[in-house]
Parts: C-alpha cells; sequence; structure tokens
C-alpha cells in the first residue's frame, strides 16, 4: 500500500491503483495529443459519497482537476447520445 497525506487526510492506494492512473493519463495524453488536466471521473454506480470524495482526491493528489464525478450508467448514456449525434450529422453531410 502506498499511503497519502492530502488535507489532513491519510488515504491508502495499491500500487495498481496508482500504476493504473499513470497509464491512463499517459494514454489519454498520447491519444488527443496534448496535457491533460481536467477530466470527467466514471464511477460504480453503488460507489457511496466516501468512496466518491476518495476517487475525487485521487484525482487531485495525481494533479488533475476533476471536474464531475458521474455513475457510469450516465456516462455511457451521454457517450450513446454523443455518438448518435455524431451519426446523424455525418448522415444530413452526405
Amino acid at each position: 500500500m502506498i499511503v497519502v497525506n492530502y488535507k489532513g487526510e491519510e488515504k491508502q492506494f495499491s500500487a495498481e491503483e496508482i500504476s493504473s492512473m499513470v497509464l491512463i493519463k499517459m494514454i489519454a495524453e498520447a491519444y488527443l495529443g496534448t496535457t491533460v488536466k481536467n477530466v470527467v471521473v466514471t464511477v460504480l454506480a453503488y460507489f457511496n459519497d466516501s468512496q466518491r470524495q476518495a476517487t475525487k482526491d485521487a484525482g487531485v493528489i495525481f494533479g488533475l482537476n476533476v471536474m464531475r464525478i458521474i455513475n457510469e450508467p450516465i456516462a455511457a448514456a451521454i457517450a450513446y447520445g454523443l455518438d448518435k449525434k455524431l451519426s446523424s450529422s455525418n448522415t444530413n453531410n452526405c
């Protein structure tokens, strides 16, 4: 476990959690071709408030501006809606 003190609170992270945070950020930056600072993070629908806050704190510790924490089902609905919007705009342009 890796122990991090942030804002007077002690947080514990496994090595796998830290590694995954680093890899996700690196992959996003490589894909986008720019530095990632502002993020929206998805969490499992059954996460409680303390788990959501811990997730947000982990992002802040990692140097990210966590703009929102949203449930995975909501994220899926947003992605579906965006995909539909893109599909319909591409159809209209042909």
